[in-house]
């Protein structure tokens, strides 16, 4: 993300509403601490850092996912980065169950240019955007493949997690790049020959018939 945000990485800050504190330390997690002499007062995560929320070349928002589980799900906070004088956490909401937002306001995203995804690029994922615009300007691509490489521009620069999907789709492809030349596949073969055997002889022992050939 914006290097000059990794400023704020390593320290925390805290926000009292009613009994809760909430507290949002920056690319590490969000916790909320229940303040009463209850023995059992709650104390948990909302979220760990996961990913950006980019929308239309700026980073609107962080977030922190995969916190203590809630009913069927994991909590999660989504903090909306605000201009502000100083480095405050000034709201926090629940908006739908267990989903929690967080509106951080610091001067570092006041310049109109402090959130632009773009400049945070490698010079080679820039050129990947910019024939991608091209693409779409020359009626090539439609909107949604536009979107699907922006995605993937964004996946490879670390700023969005890639859906299961996607990395289902990535392992595939790397899979046929292995078998590019004879001997990755005379190599590939082998190893799974090899691990076939295994597979038959584990088989056998749980007295499981194999059907088929080592050819196959």
């Amino acid at each position: 993300g914006p290097a000059h945000l990794f400023r704020l990485a390593g320290k925390c800050f805290s926000f009292v509403e009613s009994t809760y504190k909430y507290e949002f330390c920056p690319f590490h997690n969000v916790t909320q601490h229940e303040q009463t002499f209850r023995w059992n007062a709650y104390s948990g995560i909302l979220g760990i850092w996961h990913e950006w929320e980019i929308d239309n070349n700026t980073f609107v928002g962080m977030w922190m996912r995969e916190g203590d589980s809630c009913e069927t799900k994991s909590r999660q906070t989504k903090v909306h980065l605000v201009c502000g004088k100083s480095n405050k956490l000034a709201y926090v909401s629940e908006p739908s169950t267990c989903v929690y937002s967080l509106t951080f306001e610091t001067p570092l995203v006041c310049h109109p240019h402090s959130l632009l995804v773009y400049p945070t690029l490698t010079e080679a994922l820039q050129r990947k955007w910019d024939e991608a615009e091209q693409l779409l300007y020359d009626e090539l691509i439609t909107d949604q493949g536009y979107k699907k490489i922006l995605q993937e521009i964004f996946e490879e620069a670390g700023l969005l997690k890639a859906t299961e999907e996607n990395e289902v789709e990535k392992q595939s492809k790397k899979i046929t790049l292995e078998f590019e030349t004879v001997e990755k596949c005379s190599k590939e073969y082998k190893q799974l020959s090899e691990e076939i055997k295994k597979l038959r002889v584990l088989l056998g022992q749980h007295g499981i018939a194999y059907k088929g050939n080592l050819g196959e």
